[in-house]
């Protein structure tokens, strides 16, 4: 029970893997598809004076539509996907070591 809690404790701090476009470098931003050197500074330039919330904020800068806004949508998924998946694994085997040492603890 406690290896199900903690998955899903896990699980839900994952969401914060996702590019944090109020505060992403330069060079991050230039990293999700369709977004280049101008763009990224489009985004730099509009959070001096906004908050951005969420993707869908970045069509209230000029040339970002649709497209552009999807790309950061799924970019921000698939880390998320990559994030969880390494995570995952990286408790799966933590809790496998803690099974195997009170294991062989009690075997002793």
């Amino acid at each position: 029970m406690k290896k199900i809690v903690a998955l899903f404790a896990l699980c839900g701090t994952l969401v914060f893997g996702a590019i944090n476009l109020q505060t992403a470098s330069k060079e991050e931003l230039m990293n999700i598809k369709g977004i280049g050197e101008k763009k990224a500074e489009q985004i730099i330039e509009y959070r001096k004076t906004n908050t951005i919330k969420s993707a869908d904020d970045l069509k209230n800068i000029k040339g970002f539509g649709d497209n552009i806004v999807s790309n950061v949508k799924e970019n921000n998924m698939d880390s998320i996907k990559e994030k969880t998946k390494k995570e995952t694994k990286d408790k799966s085997e933590e809790l496998n070591n803690k099974l195997n040492e009170k294991t062989s603890s009690l075997l002793k």
